[in-house]
């Protein structure tokens, strides 16, 4: 009969009519256990779905074989790099263990911190830190960083050429004629928002367009931030010809006041964003944008961390990887 509940290591020894101890060598790998009774045991721990606790795992061998990806919150561009470091797992012998501690978004800086206080050592043997708001934070495990909030510094760090990203974004806006371009930015705290926004003043100035302080908007990276904003910049006497949004979900904002304002995007208002996640592709017309590989960066996150653990990597080591303009449906030339 197959045991109700939790199985634990006593219910498999049982059931193959064994020791614990011979259990615990199959379990380990340990030698001393005849062949037919490996075979039976393994037979058994695989009818009953046995699997030992990571902190029982962890006591007795001090390394779980768990990564951490710990990230502030579950939205499109964390779920992203989930899906990247899911492939890139496959064969290491490593398990993935995705956290949130469910923190205030768009908050609580320092959060990495507490979690990895919480998980290192005994849950996960080194971590991914998605867009973490420091790089600080004191852990006896190894440590990776993705597009951090203050850009590379002191740990392997994988992020996105921002910088020419925004500028390809603004450029492809010049090309098919606009001249007034709004920008809605990202959050302040981060450095790929700062780099997006030099990077659109960049692209202004080499055109030989001054800068209109008044077709600039802060937009905070969320839909229901920038909807407010996006409304100002299409309220104005003068208003754009085209928003470049900082990202996809501010440029999903644009194009609902937009039409809340009965505009037509791309007839009457061109938009494009920033980061290239699935919701893009879903709008209605589909969205033009800057694709950042974002599940790359996922798995060359695990690559780096994997090698960090291994001592092939070194602590200071930084992989930027190129962006590129993904033309759809939301800009038009005029």
């Amino acid at each position: 009969m197959q045991p109700s509940g939790r199985v634990t290591i006593g219910d498999v020894a049982r059931t193959a009519g064994v020791s614990v101890a011979t259990v615990s060598k199959v379990i380990n790998g340990r030698y001393g256990v005849a062949a037919a009774t490996f075979s039976r045991v393994q037979e058994v721990i695989d009818d009953l779905g046995y699997e030992s606790s990571l902190v029982a795992r962890s006591l007795r061998s001090h390394r779980t074989n768990v990564i951490g990806i710990l990230v502030a919150e579950f939205e499109p561009f964390s779920t992203e790099i989930l899906k990247g470091t899911s492939a890139a797992i496959a064969g290491t012998g490593y398990e993935l263990l995705a956290y949130s501690g469910g923190g205030r978004p768009g908050g609580n800086v320092g959060w990495e911190r507490r979690y990895l206080s919480r998980l290192s050592g005994t849950l996960i043997d080194g971590a991914i830190l998605v867009t973490p708001t420091v790089v600080d934070a004191d852990s006896n495990i190894p440590v990776v960083a993705i597009d951090p909030h203050t850009g590379p510094t002191g740990l392997p760090t994988v992020d996105s050429d921002n910088l020419t990203g925004a500028i390809l974004a603004v450029e492809h806006l010049l090309r098919l004629g606009h001249r007034r371009i709004g920008f809605l930015s990202g959050r302040p705290d981060l450095e790929s928002s700062r780099l997006r926004e030099q990077g659109y003043r960049t692209a202004l100035e080499a055109a030989g367009i001054p800068l209109d302080p008044t077709l600039v908007r802060l937009g905070g990276y969320r839909v229901e931030s920038a909807l407010g904003p996006a409304t100002e910049l299409l309220n104005l006497e003068q208003r754009p010809t085209a928003i470049f949004a900082a990202n996809d979900l501010s440029a999903i904002s644009t194009m609902r006041a937009a039409a809340a304002l009965g505009l037509s995007v791309p007839e009457d208002l061109s938009v494009i964003g920033f980061d290239n996640v699935p919701e893009s592709a879903l709008t209605q017309p589909p969205l033009t944008t800057i694709s950042q590989p974002i599940q790359e960066m996922g798995s060359r996150g695990i690559d780096l961390l994997i090698g960090l653990m291994n001592g092939t990597v070194d602590p200071g080591t930084h992989v930027r990887l190129p962006t590129a303009l993904v033309d759809r449906g939301s800009c038009r030339a005029i």
